[in-house]
């Protein structure tokens, strides 16, 4: 890409052409299980691209290992397939670099909570500008049917055979705890509320996070359909919306309110309306979108979806760049071979054998170490 001259410095494109979901659909053939939560996914965002207003030209995905990293393949955009748990390290460097570019990164449950969960929370916890999307399975597909950080406590897999003894990480609380400025639920069953979710994640400026509940039908088929099914629905997900009060229910019977262990579901015909917490997602203090994340047990008790917490905290790479610009102001623009020969050179001598008379030199100019 050619469209910047140096980090901050963009070439006039004019104006953004209308886009169609046919312009952001890529001319691979889209090759997961059939009746995989993953095309659900795809579909929302190829649709939800045209209304973003974004250039493909001016668009990264960038993925792990495993089902969910074959995403980039099928946007019409740039994308790098990394390795595992690396994605949001990559996106980093490339948020870092090329600050106009819109970067979203893409893995599963295993890929970014397991070897790659120490790129995750410090991704979010320097809030650099990325979007980062985590298809929630609970489970290892790619490789057949595992347990992975996320499977439920009890789980039988092909690598726990009598049941799985660990607890699971809940993505919510792991974001959360690592002070992301956006977090947000959504499920693969519901494409206009996945889309309001990404468009909310791609509008926040900072590292948003959006777990993605995703059905694999073939080695945790119906994990979450106590949940997501169309006629459970108004029953069993919690609707987060700012400024109201947190009802759901057919009729709006039950509520969440705070005790002093935390926020708890209720009967709001028993505590009365005044009782029902109202959902604030801009406080800063993450304790109280941290009790909402608990509320769910098991992925069959009733779970909030929506965004839990969106602050403004200053992004990462405009205030590095920001810095960067007042140190050259200072001490201008600096010379990499001067500073490499600024330290003391050192000079190491080989060990001389018994049939030498001089010793080979080798003189390391540079920083010494």
């Amino acid at each position: 890409m050619t469209d910047v001259l140096d980090p901050g410095t963009e070439m006039d494109l004019g104006p953004v052409p209308e886009t169609t979901r046919a312009d952001w659909s890529s001319d691979q053939e889209v090759r997961w299980c059939p009746g995989c939560g993953d095309y659900s996914i795809l579909t929302a965002m190829q649709l939800l691209m045209p209304e973003l207003g974004v250039r493909r030209e001016k668009t990264v995905f960038i993925s792990g290992i495993g089902c969910a990293a074959r995403f980039p393949y099928y946007m019409n955009t740039y994308g790098v397939h990394t390795i595992h748990g690396r994605a949001p390290a990559v996106a980093t460097g490339l948020a870092m670099a090329r600050p106009d570019l819109d970067v979203w990164v893409i893995g599963g449950d295993g890929d970014m909570l397991s070897i790659g969960g120490n790129h995750l929370i410090h991704a979010l916890r320097r809030n650099i500008n990325l979007n980062i999307l985590l298809f929630n399975n609970q489970i290892y597909g790619l490789t057949k049917g595992q347990f992975s950080p996320t499977s439920q406590k009890g789980k039988v897999t092909k690598s726990s055979p009598v049941g799985l003894v660990s607890r699971p990480f809940n993505p919510i609380s792991v974001a959360l705890g690592a002070e992301a400025t956006f977090v947000a639920r959504t499920h693969d069953m519901d494409r206009r509320h996945m889309q309001e979710m990404f468009r909310r994640a791609y509008e926040h400026e900072g590292s948003s996070f959006v777990e993605v509940l995703q059905n694999c039908n073939i080695f945790n088929d119906g994990v979450f359909a106590a949940i997501t099914k169309k006629d459970v629905r108004e029953d069993m997900l919690i609707d987060l919306q700012h400024g109201k009060p947190i009802l759901f229910g057919s009729e709006k019977q039950f509520g969440v309110a705070r005790r002093p262990e935390g926020v708890v579901i209720v009967e709001v015909a028993e505590v009365g309306i005044e009782d029902i917490l109202v959902h604030d997602e801009t406080i800063r203090n993450p304790s109280t979108a941290f009790s909402l994340s608990r509320l769910a047990k098991t992925p069959a008790t009733p779970t909030p979806v929506g965004v839990f917490r969106a602050i403004d905290s200053g992004e990462f790479s405009t205030s590095v760049a920001a810095q960067i610009r007042e140190v050259q102001a200072q001490l201008g623009t600096g010379d990499l071979a001067t500073l490499l020969r600024s330290q003391p050179t050192w000079e190491v001598w080989a060990r001389p054998s018994s049939s030498a008379t001089t010793a080979d030199r080798l003189v390391v100019d540079g920083l010494g170490t």
